[in-house]
């Protein structure tokens, strides 16, 4: 999942090709091949492809029908909960859905500051960080605090201004997938189809390189980063009422969409392998899941000028190679920045029942835009973001859980989706424009074996962590969904005392 485009809902109607763009500019992110690469090596391919044929299609396929058969109600994610659930597990499943954006903020604003100090330096400074008296955790999570009770300012503003730089991030993304293509392919050639990182079948597909990753669970925990590859696609099944022959077409957008990310990801995981030996370019313990991809990049351009017998000008190679992700990424993620602050939180309040929420929580201000609410959301961020910066990890710690956190947020919503569709299509067999799934049997096997699929990765990061004896860092990954689903149960007593 693209986390800056995830869940972005257009208003017209779509052709078939541009459908195939939405599904594949909304999914894919170039940056979520370098965090499975270095996870879990060559390995990370097979788990995607499974995460594809067990997650990806078989959901989309279910939106599809929920966004068919819904289209008409503004709540969108609430509305398809409330009509399979009820309303209590849809409030629930909502604030869950909440919470993914939530930490996807807290994730997000912190990364940036890694793709700044690449920008300027070429290489992740951020550790040597320091405001005052301040280490340089506690100095990143102060200026994210910062920074977001910044965008929020300029957010509940409105966003006139900077909407045109998600264009500008969008392509910036695609500058920097089809860099890496190329110049992957270069090296290949220059070092005579030779790889960095040997493949040993087979174990090169099924085991990690990373000694944190050797044991069965901690193996089967990375579904949930191969889960998020894919996530945000719930959007996708609101915009089938609106092409040109829905029934066909969205068909076979989702099918070729499907097939073509998927082949991406299998295939750049494997271009990894192409300059960077994974023992010698992880080997430095400043590495984390926040750098990944600056550090991989960094070590591309030394490799493309080594290979191509520029050995004195590697450094330099490598610097600007760095540099050039970096700001790519950085457009890419500011771009958008403006929009993932407040857009969740303004269709999810406004597009469920007002009595639902405080009345301030609704109050429009004169930009037509749910200030209170934004506000409140930067004061939750700013305690996670306090929570996770100031209890004396490391940064290197401090980026790794913020991704765990992230990851974990943004794969349980879907445990609500999937099993409220079994359900709807238990109370509404036929109430749908199109049907994909017309066997009960059907349904009912794919949305188990989906719900089995999640709750493994889910199940198996959290014995991971309990075996390691990361209690810290478990409660941190599960603190969000929790939390907020306890406040959606909340409000949801306040609302039924209200309206008995």
């Amino acid at each position: 999942m693209d986390p800056l485009t995830k869940k972005a809902t257009p208003t017209q109607q779509v052709t078939l090709l541009s459908m195939m763009l939405m599904i594949f500019t909304s999914t894919f992110a170039f940056d979520n091949t370098s965090i499975a690469y270095y996870t879990m090596g060559y390995a990370g391919i097979i788990w995607y492809i499974l995460a594809a044929l067990l997650f990806f299609v078989p959901s989309s396929l279910m939106f599809a029908e929920f966004g068919s058969a819904l289209h008409h109600e503004a709540g969108g994610v609430y509305s398809w909960l409330q009509n399979s659930l009820g309303t209590k597990w849809a409030f629930i499943g909502g604030f869950v859905w909440i919470a993914s954006w939530i930490i996807l903020i807290v994730s997000t604003v912190s990364k940036i500051w890694i793709m700044l100090s690449t920008t300027l330096s070429g290489a992740d400074r951020t550790g040597q960080w320091h405001l005052l008296n301040l280490d340089s955790t506690t100095t990143l999570g102060l200026i994210s605090i910062l920074f977001f009770c910044t965008i929020t300012f300029i957010s509940t503003r409105g966003l006139g201004k900077v909407v045109h730089l998600a264009a500008i991030g969008g392509l910036a993304a695609v500058a920097i997938t089809v860099f890496f293509f190329v110049v992957s392919l270069v090296v290949l050639v220059a070092n005579h189809f030779e790889l960095a990182q040997p493949v040993h079948l087979p174990r090169s597909l099924f085991v990690s390189p990373r000694k944190n990753y050797q044991s069965l669970s901690q193996t089967v925990s990375f579904v949930i980063f191969a889960v998020y590859a894919y996530a945000g696609i719930e959007a996708l099944g609101g915009v089938s009422d609106r092409m040109r022959n829905a029934k066909k077409n969205f068909a076979i957008a989702m099918g070729l969409g499907t097939l073509a990310i998927t082949a991406v990801y299998a295939l750049f995981i494997f271009m990894w392998g192409f300059s960077a030996n994974w023992s010698k370019t992880f080997s430095d313990s400043s590495v984390n899941l926040g750098n990944t991809t600056y550090v991989l990049m960094s070590n591309l351009g030394y490799t493309l000028a080594v290979s191509l017998g520029l050995d004195s000008l590697a450094p330099t190679f490598s610097f600007w190679c760095a540099r050039f992700a970096a700001f790519m990424m950085l457009l890419s993620y500011c771009g958008s920045f403006f929009v993932i602050a407040f857009m969740p939180i303004k269709s999810f309040i406004l597009g469920t029942p007002k009595a639902l929420w405080p009345r301030s929580l609704t109050k429009l201000n004169r930009h037509q835009m749910p200030a209170n609410a934004m506000w409140s959301q930067a004061v939750i961020v700013s305690i996670l973001l306090a929570l996770t910066s100031f209890g004396g990890k490391t940064a290197v710690s401090f980026y790794n859980v913020l991704t765990l956190m992230d990851n974990i947020s943004s794969t349980l919503p879907y445990l609500f989706l999937v099993t409220a569709f079994a359900l709807y299509k238990y109370k509404n067999p036929l109430k749908k424009d199109f049907i994909f799934f017309k066997s009960s049997t059907l349904t009912y096997l794919v949305v188990g074996l989906t719900d089995i699929l999640l709750l493994v990765g889910i199940g198996a990061t959290v014995v991971s962590s309990i075996s390691a004896n990361q209690y810290w860092d478990l409660f941190l990954e599960i603190v969000g969904p929790i939390l907020f689903g306890l406040i959606g149960y909340a409000l949801y007593l306040i609302y039924k005392h209200k309206n008995a």
